[in-house]
């Protein structure tokens, strides 16, 4: 059985070489898409369709707005948190004292001892976020880890809400990409995670599960005006 498995595998590997790819001629941009003429309503649209909860909002005020409803909706006792300038001219801070919800920060974390900054965050009941850029063609959001934006907050908590300004919407992901050579290859952190919707698994009998690895629910707050 085994030859015969690897037989299989080898006339498949055969067959496929028959087929070259010739990329002599191919223009630089193939295989750009962009987004459209509206790429923050392409966003909410794209992160929708892979299972998150989308919504534009036009200001600041509505932003917080939603951000309280979210809040009393999931009424966290504990919310990790990222060091932003974005969620600082939210007025994160606030919000989360009103709501009656505890922050846990790098700032607060880094005073303690490494296992009780673990056991903080894992206790955590929803991680609020923002993003390096936010990819309108796919919907996916790409997190670049740092001190203050530690890559666990978007995969620890059962629930992640990311919040995103217009300026950190890229259209394709080819720009993705563009941009972060443009700003030095040599300057990136040690991990840069895509997100494409909440975490799925499909490796116990091929049923497809929601929130095995990560947040079970996805929610990304999209801001035109900051």
């Amino acid at each position: 059985m085994r030859e015969a498995f690897l037989k299989r595998v080898r006339e498949a590997a055969a067959s496929g070489r028959q087929y070259r790819v010739h990329t002599a001629d191919v223009p630089a941009r193939a295989g750009y898409i962009g987004a459209g003429d509206d790429p923050l309503a392409r966003l909410a649209n794209e992160v929708t369709l892979v299972g998150g909860h989308a919504q534009v909002v036009e200001d600041l005020p509505q932003a917080r707005r939603e951000v309280v409803a979210l809040l009393s909706r999931f009424a966290p006792k504990s919310v990790l948190c990222w060091e932003h300038p974005l969620l600082d001219r939210l007025g994160l801070a606030e919000l989360l004292q009103n709501a009656g919800a505890g922050a846990i920060s790098h700032a607060s974390l880094s005073p303690l001892p490494l296992t009780e900054q673990r056991q903080q965050m894992l206790a955590a009941d929803l991680c609020i976020s923002s993003v390096s850029y936010a990819v309108a063609e796919t919907g996916t959001l790409a997190v670049a880890s740092a001190p203050g934006r530690e890559r666990c907050g978007s995969l620890i908590a059962p629930v992640h809400l990311a919040i995103v300004e217009a300026s950190q919407v890229l259209p394709d992901l080819f720009d993705l990409f563009e941009k972060l050579e443009a700003e030095g290859l040599e300057r990136l952190p040690s991990n840069v995670t895509l997100i494409t919707g909440p975490s799925k698994s499909g490796d116990i009998e091929l049923t497809l599960t929601t929130g095995v690895h990560g947040p079970g629910e996805w929610h990304v707050l999209v801001i035109r005006n900051t």
